[in-house]
């Protein structure tokens, strides 16, 4: 999966431009480190790790991830899955997550997705925002199951 990388000290920010939803998480959370509308969008120097890492954790769609430099342990995976279903929109997933396809190829590996629930994504199975396009409804909700499911 394309991916891109912006290091700073004590930490390094990956963006997978394919599975962001434009949710803005990061953009209300830390305006001076994720910059729409600049090149790069992603500056890290702008804000401490912690910073950077708190923020990170809220992007519900994975598109953001990253790596600490100073020692500091990384994002740990929840041992349930959470589900939380958008009004009208995506199923967001979090917890210990891989995706396989029917041949047992990994196309995903993280703690957090937004999957599609509407059957209209071009990037199935993740969401694309094109239930915004066709007018998807659908009620909300939220889910925690254990690790077995």
């Amino acid at each position: 999966m394309d991916q891109r990388q912006y290091p700073a000290e004590g930490i390094v920010v990956y963006y997978a431009p394919r599975l962001c939803i434009h949710a803005q998480e990061c953009v209300r959370g830390l305006p001076e480190v994720f910059r729409r509308g600049e090149r790069p969008w992603v500056q890290p120097q702008h804000a401490t790790p912690e910073q950077i890492a708190e923020v990170i954790h809220r992007c519900p769609s994975g598109a953001l991830r990253y790596v600490r430099l100073d020692g500091v342990p990384g994002e740990a995976a929840p041992q349930a899955i959470s589900l939380r279903f958008v009004p009208n929109g995506p199923v967001y997933l979090r917890g210990p997550l891989e995706f396989k396809t029917p041949d047992g190829e990994v196309i995903f590996r993280g703690t957090r997705a937004a999957l599609c629930r509407c059957g209209a994504s071009k990037n199935k199975p993740f969401c694309d925002n094109s239930h915004l396009e066709t007018g998807f409804e659908a009620e909300g909700a939220a889910l925690e199951v254990g690790r077995d499911g």
